[in-house]
């Protein structure tokens, strides 16, 4: 335990102050990564590396929180040197129609993948939620591992110029002069908007449910933009569309006697999706990330690969 480590004080560095930094790593290696299990996984191990470090730790030299940023940058950009860049589902795919057949998979480890919300985390109430969303996190994967860890240290949590280069271990003017690059790459690039997302009516995710639950096509067609974009990672299929949707939705009845359960994902409306099972109850089938301009639903993104991370969003094994 920590009481036993000279110099270092349980109050400074104990297991409940690394508990309360957990969260905003889990954040932050997510935006670095993007991988929800992958920033889980990656979070635990900077707590771990910070735990086994403690004896070294010196208040007069860093803020906890700074030292943890620290580890959790270098940690991330050596794990990023030999990974593949992640992107949207529906960037790694052809457009298709209502009538296609899905069944090529995307390359493993190759999409953005969602992460759960933090429930009563003080820090994430200071951060945009537009940072979080996968469009933001996958325009992140545009730029070199250092680059991000700069702009998101900088435009993300706000430090400064002399904190975020003494965490990456780097001088002022290269981080200064990433950042400017970083910035560059994003206004070229397929950035998001800057602009935060509008607050999304209960009604819609009410009546989204409704309509799923049901499989009523003209409900669900009434909720939708007419620009909706649909995906299903990890099968290499989307379409853009209201009435390929809804096509697609009233084209069979495989979804029939799915239930939805309500959660967040990357701050927006999420489902847990169940199926049918046996006599132990209904059983995880996917999880369903909503977008919304506010008066209807602009992006569905229905995750099958998500089925074993229901616990982790909040959800139950079974209904």
């Amino acid at each position: 335990m920590i009481a036993g480590v000279a110099g270092v004080d349980e109050a400074v560095l104990g297991e409940d102050v690394l508990a309360e930094l957990r969260p905003e790593l889990v954040r932050y290696c997510y935006r670095m990564i993007g991988d929800g299990a992958g920033a889980e996984d990656a979070a635990q191990e900077v707590l771990l590396r910070l735990w086994r470090a403690r004896a070294t730790y010196d208040p007069a030299r860093a803020s906890v929180r700074t030292w943890a940023y620290a580890i959790a940058s270098r940690y991330c950009i050596d794990l990023l040197r030999a990974a593949p860049r992640k992107a949207l589902p529906t960037d790694l795919s052809e457009r298709n129609g209502a009538g296609d057949q899905a069944s090529a998979e995307l390359r493993p480890g190759s999409w953005i993948t969602p992460l759960p919300d933090a429930a009563d985390d003080p820090a994430a109430a200071a951060e945009r939620h537009e940072t979080i969303r996968m469009a933001f996190v996958a325009a992140l994967q545009h730029l070199t591992p250092s680059q991000r860890a700069v702009l998101v240290l900088r435009d993300v949590y706000g430090h400064s110029a002399a904190e975020t280069a003494s965490m990456l271990g780097i001088s002022a003017a290269a981080a200064h002069s990433s950042l400017q690059r970083a910035r560059k790459v994003l206004a070229a690039g397929p950035a998001p908007s800057d602009v935060p997302a509008p607050d999304v009516d209960q009604r819609l995710l009410d009546g989204f449910v409704r309509a799923f639950e049901r499989h009523d096509v003209a409900g669900l067609a009434a909720l939708l933009a007419e620009d909706v974009v649909f995906s299903m990672p990890p099968v290499a299929f989307w379409l853009r569309g209201a009435a390929d949707y809804a096509a697609l939705f009233g084209s069979g009845d495989a979804c029939a006697g799915h239930r939805l359960v309500a959660t967040t994902a990357n701050g927006a409306p999420a489902f847990g999706q169940y199926e049918p099972g046996d006599e132990d109850g209904m059983r995880p089938f996917a999880l369903v990330v909503l977008e919304s301009d506010g008066a209807r639903i602009t992006r569905v993104t229905t995750c099958l690969d998500q089925a074993d991370r229901f616990e982790a969003f909040g959800l139950p094994a079974r209904l």
